[in-house]
């Protein structure tokens, strides 16, 4: 035990920054939003109470907090799946054809590396009720323009969307890098084992072999949904009646708009503690299927 502390003395002063960065930055900031959320403080007040777990049960009975949850967690249904989905379809069909592959690939991966507050700015425009393309496009195929962005039912839809488009392109580039480190002999040897078509190549040796990748696209993708704001406040600011009201701009509000940092605090706990929950299942669920295999 003595000699594996003295092995490990050394390692100090090279891991010592990172180890005071990372409690300045990450854990220090952590436990004093935990404080503030056991308070009533409001920003720029001069003093306070500790109120214990009274934000935490006014959030209970917060219909604000019930609708953003639920809009944050259709929003991750929605978007992951589909984005990934189609950001694995557009690579291995880029992939397969060498033929333009850098400008597709550029071209679908723009959106993530563009501003999305100004894409927000221009899907404002595209989804405008009377001059928007959308609805343009909606009347020449014969049915009834909608105000997307002004209607309780397609709102969160018309987010979803915005979503969809701007993360298919981060799952595409993942995806591609996965696909260029599987051998190519595998295939040649899977053609020689009766593995011919082109589906039976995707079921046997591409998606096993892009477990890993699939995993982390999976985890990146619905942390970066989790985190969705952007489009929000410039589009709808959560509205119309809260129909478009996510976690992120909850948190934004109560805290910047409101001044109850106290209750923000809370729902920010609430908020980082649904996000390891999540990745915690994921986490187990990655080593039953890595066991199953």
């Amino acid at each position: 035990m003595a000699k594996s502390n003295q092995a490990r003395l050394p390692l100090l002063p090279l891991m010592g920054p990172a180890l005071v960065g990372l409690c300045a930055l990450l854990y220090a900031p952590a436990f004093v939003t935990f404080l503030l959320s056991l308070t009533d403080w409001q920003l720029g007040g001069s003093d306070f109470q500790w109120v214990g777990a009274k934000n935490y049960l006014s959030i209970l009975d917060d219909e604000d907090f019930r609708s953003a949850f639920k809009n944050t967690i259709q929003y991750i249904a929605v978007v992951v799946p589909t984005a990934i989905s189609l950001g694995l379809f557009f690579a291995i069909l880029i992939e397969s054809n060498k033929a333009g592959r850098a400008f597709y690939r550029a071209a679908i991966f723009l959106p993530v590396a563009s501003t999305l507050v100004a894409m927000s700015v221009v899907w404002q425009f595209m989804l405008h009720p009377t001059a928007g393309i959308i609805n343009k496009i909606v009347m020449l195929l014969g049915a009834s323009p909608k105000n997307w962005l002004g209607d309780t039912d397609t709102v969160m839809w018309a987010i979803c969307a915005i979503g969809i488009w701007e993360m298919t392109g981060l799952a595409l580039v993942l995806f591609m890098a996965g696909l260029q480190a599987i051998p190519k002999e595998l295939y040649e040897a899977g053609q020689l084992d009766g593995i011919c078509t082109q589906r039976e190549k995707f079921q046997r040796i591409t998606f096993p072999l892009l477990g890993h990748t699939t995993f982390f696209v999976i985890t990146y993708c619905a942390i970066r949904a989790f985190q969705v704001f952007d489009t929000v406040q410039v589009l709808t600011k959560g509205g119309p009646n809260k129909a478009s009201e996510v976690m992120l701009h909850l948190i934004y509000t109560e805290g910047f708009q409101y001044f109850r940092t106290g209750y923000a605090s809370a729902l920010v706990v609430i908020y980082i503690a649904t996000i390891l929950l999540f990745t915690v299942v994921k986490i187990s669920f990655t080593r039953r299927l890595a066991k199953a295999y």
